[in-house]
């Protein structure tokens, strides 16, 4: 008589990555076994690490880790695309910043990538018509990380937030796919103006330290914003916007800014 086959183990490369990250940072700092054990490799799924990262980060004596990673838990079997999205964040800054050279560094240490996680549960909770606690998400990555989204803003997977201070997105915002973003960026009003009141940031746009983007303004895909620049005009697509107020200087200079991550504003000739 057969013997029934055994239920083979999902293959997830990506997390096996992390955890032969994970073990390799052990054995070369033992001093942070601790919160490596706790963070990664008491899990066994990326998303139950995530869920685990961002609960302990945001607890507080108001609202327990516990409770707090019973929500991401739920909002992670609840929405499939929270954990499609927290992966492409991961490679995207992986890929982008110079200084992330394992997987592992954004769950540990990059808070960019830990509030924009702890958004996407603030986000579910948003869509599911929990405001308060959706609002409590946010004040406590406000606090923090020093970032502040607002939680019915959309932001598309593939996004990086470097460095991650003083960053700004407004209730009506929309952010595209393969966005990358440097510290005190404001994707933010005009006034006291309600309804739809919030930039609309393209896919792979490069939005650099400092920027402001303010008005219910269409920024277009695959362009450059210089840093420092004030934009309060739509852009175009493909194109680079400097100055305060910002105008258009030139091209993107490239067909993926965000990716490759180049804020000069010479050389600039895009194919559209």
């Amino acid at each position: 008589m057969p013997t029934p086959r055994t239920k083979l183990a999902a293959v997830d490369p990506v997390w096996d990555r992390i955890t032969a990250e994970a073990e390799q940072a052990v054995r070369d700092e033992p001093l942070m076994g601790g919160l490596i054990h706790a963070c990664i490799l008491h899990h066994k799924s990326l998303e139950r690490a995530i869920s685990y990262r961002i609960s302990a980060k945001l607890s507080s004596n108001e609202m327990s880790m516990t409770i707090l990673r019973e929500i991401a838990d739920q909002a992670f079997a609840d929405d499939p695309g929270i954990l499609e999205a927290a992966r492409t964040d991961l490679v995207a800054i992986y890929d982008r910043d110079p200084a992330c050279h394992r997987l592992l560094q954004p769950i540990l240490y990059f808070k960019g990538y830990q509030a924009t996680q702890g958004y996407r549960v603030a986000h579910w909770l948003w869509k599911n018509g929990q405001h308060d606690l959706a609002y409590f998400f946010q004040m406590r990555i406000s606090e923090i990380f020093g970032v502040d989204i607002h939680p019915n803003a959309r932001i598309g997977k593939g996004l990086m937030i470097d460095h991650a201070h003083s960053i700004v997105i407004g209730e009506t915002a929309v952010v595209g796919d393969n966005v990358s973003m440097l510290h005190s960026v404001t994707l933010g009003g005009t006034g006291k103006e309600d309804q739809d009141r919030h930039p609309k940031i393209g896919d792979g746009v490069l939005i650099g330290a400092g920027a402001k983007v303010l008005g219910n303004i269409r920024v277009g895909d695959r362009s450059r914003i210089a840093a420092g620049s004030v934009v309060l005009n739509e852009v175009p697509p493909c194109k680079t916007v400097a100055g305060v107020p910002a105008k258009i200087v030139g091209d993107a200079g490239c067909d993926q800014p965000s990716i490759n991550m180049d804020q000069k504003l010479t050389g600039c000739n895009c194919s559209d």
